[in-house]
């Protein structure tokens, strides 16, 4: 396929060479093609046939091998390269790159590429705090690339520390947000709520809801690709807070909307993507409480309204998205409530379509605001935040703002 987008990933002599072949497959599984190039100290952690069975490409390994296709083979790759991945990424490494030496296949190939490059160092601790691997990550920084900081935890030396490679789930979203061409929302601060909230009983129940998550995890995802500095607010979920993303975690409805109103008016764009809870037990017992009634009556209290108070309290260009959940009369209810909480945006879809509804990885939506109402099929949930994306830029586009 000749519209298939080229990750080309270096792989540098480290214990974690091992994990870039996973890396490898899991970018093979989503239709990208994948050109691998290795160190010689590479092939002493993992075969370059390894790779090559992977990616179905021979693995570069020397400067001066035989080509049989390519006149100047590093040259040729480079060109055709959409990002650039360096994982892992060793001190020694990093210091060729930071400072244009190329002395071999990977930095030679390295230097001609004009695409998004990704570092991701992975080394002994002792080595990563030192001062000159610092100085070099800096440097690679100020060149505009993106580096993935390595994890703390049991090294492979047997220290424990900063320095192992990060999780291949977040370097799959650094990659891939760098892929993502178009940055329109550079500059701008996004607030996105996702998740369910929970209501405390007692110590040991709580009243909550199906929410996962996933819808606002991967709202966050998209403006993070494109640009944006994202806080996600979420409550408990069981999704993976996508790479570079500010995240708090909250509980109770009441929770969360502290959060907002500390947080609010800094946010040029907000989404309100969580499920909270509209009511919470009038009290909190502070002991379990023992089952002794046949019946038990609940008092209830309603929680704050955050959507509402988000749209009382909007900014001239600050652009309100809410989302809305039915069993009936979807745009009927849809409708009502964008304009009762002075959404720009509402997204809506029923609970009782095939596709639809709570923790599922696909949603059915419907699109509402003052110019239209817009109805999708069933797709992803990436997808769909996707099209939200495009409804919300033309709003800020219609308020004057300037996109990147």
């Amino acid at each position: 396929m000749e519209n298939k987008k080229t990750i080309v990933m270096g792989v540098t002599g480290g214990i974690a060479a091992f994990k870039a072949a996973q890396l490898t497959s899991n970018f093979i599984k989503k239709g990208y093609d994948v050109e691998v190039i290795m160190t010689k100290h590479a092939t002493e952690f993992i075969a370059p046939l390894t790779f090559e069975s992977l990616t179905k490409h021979n693995v570069m390994v020397s400067t001066f091998e035989k080509v049989h296709e390519r006149s100047v083979k590093h040259i040729s790759i480079a060109q055709r390269a959409d990002a650039f991945v360096v994982v892992p990424a060793t001190a020694n490494v990093i210091a060729k790159i930071a400072h244009g030496l190329a002395d071999d296949m990977l930095t030679t190939t390295f230097l001609a590429a004009s695409c998004p490059k990704i570092i991701c160092p992975a080394m002994n601790t002792g080595m990563y705090e030192n001062i000159v691997t610092q100085q070099n990550l800096d440097l690679l920084r100020s060149y505009g690339y993106t580096l993935v900081e390595p994890e703390s935890g049991f090294l492979a030396c047997g220290d424990m520390g900063k320095g192992r490679l990060a999780d291949i789930s977040i370097i799959e979203d650094a990659v891939e947000m760098t892929l993502v061409k178009e940055k329109p929302l550079l500059g701008k601060q996004v607030l996105i709520s996702a998740g369910p909230t929970q209501e405390a009983l007692d110590p040991v129940r709580f009243l909550t809801n199906h929410s996962s998550g996933k819808m606002g995890v991967a709202l966050a995802w998209w403006a993070k690709a494109m640009g944006a500095d994202v806080t996600l607010v979420h409550g408990p979920i069981h999704e993976r807070i996508p790479y570079d993303i500010k995240s708090i975690s909250i509980k109770s409805a009441c929770e969360m909307f502290s959060v907002f109103q500390e947080f609010s008016q800094d946010a040029d764009i907000i989404i309100k993507a969580a499920a909270v809870g509209d009511y919470r037990p009038a009290q909190t017992a502070n002991d379990k409480i023992k089952k002794n009634e046949e019946q038990f009556s609940l008092p209830l209290m309603k929680n704050p309204d955050i959507l509402s108070w988000l749209g009382e309290h909007k900014k001239t260009n600050q652009v309100l998205c809410g989302f809305a959940m039915e069993t009936q009369n979807l745009l009927q209810n849809a409708e009502k409530k964008r304009k009762e909480k002075h959404c720009d945006l509402l997204v809506a879809n029923n609970l009782l379509t095939k596709g639809a509804g709570f923790g599922n990885d696909t949603n059915v939506i419907t699109i509402l605001s003052n110019q239209e109402i817009k109805e999708y099929p069933c797709m992803s949930k990436l997808e769909a935040s996707d099209h939200i994306w495009q409804h919300i830029l033309a709003i800020m586009e219609q308020k004057g703002e300037s996109l990147c």
